[in-house]
């Protein structure tokens, strides 16, 4: 964030719903950076299943979903504007600076 020139933020805000990784109160404007497979991203890693207790993880990655979408509402309706930044997203540098400064200007 500070090499795209932006300060003024907080990391993992507790009390913000949902806990976003990074906030600007001031602005109302919250970041999530969630883990494909354990958000349920429907990227190539997001859907895929695991071997063992796959009830278990289908359940919790369903749960989780609901939690993220609640958080988000939440947010919304509280006057904040919301990006939802996913794991395999980080890789394209010059895509995801584009993204950032999109979102804070």
């Amino acid at each position: 964030m500070r090499k795209l020139g932006q300060t003024g933020y907080c990391l993992h805000r507790d009390d913000i719903p949902g806990k976003p990784d990074i906030a600007w109160i001031g602005k109302k404007r919250a970041i999530f950076i969630n883990g494909c497979f354990w958000h349920g991203h429907t990227c190539a890693r997001g859907p895929r299943q695991p071997k063992t207790r796959a009830e278990y993880w289908r359940t919790k990655i369903q749960r989780t979903q609901r939690r993220d979408n609640a958080n988000k509402e939440r947010l919304a309706s509280d006057g904040w504007k919301v990006l939802v930044l996913w794991e395999c997203e980080l890789k394209n540098k010059a895509l995801l600076a584009e993204r950032l400064v999109s979102f804070l200007a």
